[in-house]
């Protein structure tokens, strides 16, 4: 499994906090439990050339993991074509937190994707609804985070394939945090939680379900299907 986690990397470099909690950055963190699950990982950030996600770069990735928050106009279209086209072609998707807002999820959504938003350090609870998904593997009934950003409905989403898990946040809120779709060949899981200023992807059950996210989202090994004019099978 060839992975490579992207993030912008800006809030590390601007908030003592951030860089507190992930003193390598986010996209290091992820990598590190990913790289302990076998995985061949890799990282890329927004300001090396190309966001670090050259041809070469993205050929060799079968799962693609997104962070993204304050700097998502700065990414540039042209790579979030190459980046679209390779989900199209079978590549993995892992859009994390405020990724939801990223050129490549709202392109390959095709709505908005906004959201209300509240930051009061409030608790989430991420219920399973789906205990038999993949995804779900290894975690109880609900996964309990004592602070994280209040993210809230209406979530301007199409239908997600399979709603994996549901927030319940302590203001009273509810939010589909865990959703799947599929797009060409490719498979996308939009995952929640993960607010900079919060240790969340040090919790191991969040861990578990990137982890799973990862597996689930494996490329399919086949061709994609043939599109336009087509000459019969059978002799007219």
């Amino acid at each position: 499994m060839r992975v490579t986690v992207w993030n912008e990397n800006r809030h590390e470099q601007k908030n003592p906090l951030v860089a507190e909690i992930y003193p390598q950055g986010i996209h290091t963190t992820i990598a590190s439990f990913l790289q302990e699950e076998g995985m061949q990982v890799g990282t890329a950030t927004l300001d090396e050339p190309e966001h670090g996600l050259t041809d070469e770069v993205l050929a060799a990735t079968d799962v693609l993991v997104w962070w993204g928050h304050i700097a998502h106009e700065e990414v540039s279209d042209e790579i979030v074509k190459k980046v679209q086209q390779r989900v199209l072609d079978g590549m993995g998707l892992i859009v994390l937190h405020s990724g939801h807002f990223s050129k490549i999820f709202k392109a390959l959504m095709g709505t908005s994707c906004d959201l209300k938003w509240r930051e009061a350090g409030e608790k989430e609870r991420l219920w399973v609804l789906d205990p038999s998904h993949p995804i779900a593997d290894g975690i109880d009934e609900y996964i309990e985070l004592e602070q994280e950003e209040m993210y809230g409905e209406h979530f301007d989403i199409p239908a997600p394939d399979e709603l994996v898990f549901m927030s319940w946040f302590q203001g009273g809120e509810v939010f589909r945090s865990g959703c799947t779709y599929k797009r060409g060949n490719g498979k996308i899981f939009y995952f929640r939680p993960g607010h900079e200023t919060y240790p969340t992807y040090h919790n191991k059950e969040i861990q578990r379900v990137i982890t799973n996210g990862v597996k689930w989202a494996a490329p399919t090994e086949r061709n994609r299907p043939v599109y336009g004019n087509a000459k019969p099978l059978e002799q007219l």
